[in-house]
């Protein structure tokens, strides 16, 4: 398994062969006092467990299935919100931008900036993003093989920014389907950026239930422990008290009383794996 480029993020080293970090959050801002107690609750979990840790919810799910969907409280009223939490909890937060025109504002709030998967190859976007010095977050296409992330990253590269994160969230396979490669993972590592395990998105059923997405969310804790296996650098789950009550994603949500021991078996494989890893690196140098 490759080492990664570590970065600094807050108080915590992201990469290399520091331990697996945790992106978490509601898919999307339900409201501001959802946010909030759901941030509070995963901040104690990842202290207890000295996981680092970094809160995402969407201002906008600007890609809906439907015209109908629930969005979110918008640009203006959800940085707000993930302002609050920054503060409140001493957190670092991140989103999704759908737009240059977002990316000024944004990066203001988030110290992570999302770039969605649908939106990966818009080559202005993610200039922009890379140019405000704030670390981003590539979520890989769903329809690219892990090489064309290489031009991803060039793009990015030529603003000078080298605070980067991939992001594997699964491969459309047929119709309303995804599923994942492990392949990919030492393939995105060998690139020398972080690599995040987006456990939620990946049992999601783009479209599968007609005007919105579906998903087996029964299989998260499978997916979580083969990719920590492979060997990953953070996971990203999306996570809710009552999935099924959730305004976007929550037929692919992990019920969030479920995180903590699912991250303690995480925590076990991710240290035997980063070992092995070191281990190989020191006897290869010798």
């Amino acid at each position: 398994m490759n080492l990664t480029r570590a970065f600094t993020l807050g108080d915590w080293k992201l990469g290399g062969e520091h331990p697996f970090f945790l992106i978490a959050g509601p898919c999307v801002i339900e409201s501001e006092d959802h946010c909030l107690e759901i941030a509070g609750r995963l901040k104690e979990i990842t202290i207890s467990l000295e996981v680092p840790f970094i809160f995402k919810a969407s201002y906008d799910k600007a890609n809906r299935t439907s015209i109908d969907s629930f969005r979110g409280p918008g640009l203006e009223k959800g940085l707000h919100v993930l302002r609050k939490i920054k503060s409140e909890f001493g957190i670092p937060v991140t989103s999704d931008v759908h737009e240059v025109a977002q990316v000024a504002a944004a990066a203001e709030v988030l110290d992570v900036i999302q770039i969605p998967a649908f939106l990966c190859r818009q080559t202005d976007l993610v200039c922009a993003a890379a140019e405000t010095g704030r670390a981003v977050n590539f979520k890989k296409g769903q329809f690219l093989a892990p090489p064309d992330v290489k031009n991803i990253l060039r793009k990015a590269e030529s603003t000078g920014n080298r605070r980067l994160m991939i992001t594997e969230r699964g491969s459309s396979f047929g119709y309303n389907n995804l599923v994942v490669d492990f392949r990919s993972l030492p393939q995105l590592r060998s690139y020398g950026y972080p690599v995040i395990f987006d456990t939620t998105h990946s049992v999601q059923l783009p479209g599968g239930d007609g005007n919105k997405s579906s998903g087996q969310s029964e299989f998260v804790p499978y997916l979580s422990r083969a990719a920590m296996a492979v060997g990953v650098d953070g996971l990203f789950c999306e996570v809710h008290e009552a999935p099924e009550k959730a305004l976007s994603d929550g037929a692919n949500a992990l019920q969030l009383n479920l995180l903590e021991g699912i991250l303690k078996r995480l925590k076990e494989l991710d240290r035997l794996v980063k070992r092995w890893c070191i281990t190989d690196v020191s006897e290869n140098r010798s």
